[in-house]
Formats: C-alpha cells, structure tokens, sequence
C-alpha cells in the first residue's frame, strides 16, 4: 500500500468542510495523484446511513457508549471499503474527520476517557492511521458563532445541541492530543480565511511529502 492518507480535524465551526475541497483542487492541479475526497462518518452507503442516526436530533436517548460504538462501526466499512482500496491504487485520501475526532467528542467531551475510545477505533482500523493529520484550530466561541451565522436555523443537528462547555471540552481533547502525537497531528490556525487556512494547509503537506508535487 503506497498511497498517502490524510485528515483533517478540527472543532465545529473551524471551516474543515470548505478548506478540504479547496485543497483537493489545490493538491490535484500541483501533483501527479488522484485525490479522492471523503468524510466521516459516511463517505459509503452504509457509513452515511449510520451518520444520520448519529446525527438525528431525535435521537437525544443515544447513550454515549451507543454513540462512540456507531462512529467505529462506521469507520470501519469506511476504511474497508473506500480508504483502503484508494490507498491500495495509490491515490491519496483525504478525509474530513477520522478516529481523532472520536477521541476528541466521545473520549473528552462525553467523558468515555480517551484511551478506551482509542482501543475501540483501534479494533476497527487495525493499525490504520493517517499519514498526516491537519488539525485546524479555532476556540469554541467563534466556532459556534460562525455555525450560527452561516447555517438555517431549521438544519440542526445532534451534535448542534451541546452547550458551549462540550465544544470547549473537545477542543481541549485535540490539542492534548498534539502534544502527544507532534510528528504525526499539525496545528492550522483557523481564525484566518478559508484562502489562508487552506494555503497553511498545503504548505505544510508540501513540506511533509515534497515529492508529491510537480513545482
């Protein structure tokens, strides 16, 4: 398996779902592998009908336990069925989310503890983890105000309904985990544009992996 995997995380409200579309045109125009694009939970059939139980607000019973087993169960048809076979034809996959932001959420946020969160995504990904993690940062604040500025007030979703205690919980769950992992998981600024952050976010690829691209 020679392909590159690389994600993208980050705190609700930190513009990953912009940025990453912007870099799979940046990457794909300046280097010589197919980029396949992708997210969690979903990217396949099966994965993205568990996202919308996961993510249904009516769904406020769900025990956080339930939750973190959903995330891994969708990770894991995920990495099988689309992750693997991309890296396998040596294209480069880039993902919004993967097992980071499980430990982020579920681990931090909802209390589960981060090593338990760890070694059930371990099961699921077998030792799979991304190349490169790019982890754009933002406080919870902003983030939340910026979801509230660009969304409609009718498309809510679960996760939309936690307090400002729990975003800020999964922020500091990330950046414990950059410390942690510093050759692997990169901090971007993410108060910037959504040009500046995307232009980080490839800077920092090309210097990770320089023969990748063509100039």
């Amino acid at each position: 398996m020679s392909g590159l995997f690389i994600t993208i995380e980050g705190p609700d409200g930190a513009g990953k779902s912009s940025v990453i579309k912007e870099l799979a045109n940046i990457i794909e125009a300046n280097s010589q592998i197919p980029v396949i694009l992708t997210r969690e939970p979903g990217g396949i059939p099966i994965s993205e009908e568990i996202r919308k139980i996961i993510l249904d607000p009516k769904n406020t019973m769900m025990d956080e336990r339930t939750e973190a087993l959903l995330y891994a169960a969708a990770r894991r048809q995920h990495l099988i069925e689309k992750i693997i076979p991309n890296l396998e034809e040596n294209n480069l996959v880039l993902c919004d989310r993967f097992i980071d932001s499980s430990i982020a959420y579920q681990g931090g946020a909802r209390g589960i503890g981060e090593q338990e969160i760890r070694e059930i995504n371990e099961f699921a990904i077998e030792g799979r983890w991304p190349d490169l993690t790019l982890y754009l940062d933002i406080d919870a604040k902003t983030g939340l105000e910026r979801i509230a500025k660009g969304r409609e007030v009718s498309v809510i979703d679960r996760l939309d309904q936690e307090s400002l205690a729990f975003h800020e919980l999964v922020r500091e769950t990330y950046l414990m985990g950059l410390e942690k992992e510093p050759e692997r998981i990169f901090l971007i600024d993410a108060s910037r544009t959504i040009e500046e952050v995307t232009k980080a976010c490839y800077d920092l690829i090309k210097e990770q992996f320089p023969g990748l691209f063509v100039n």
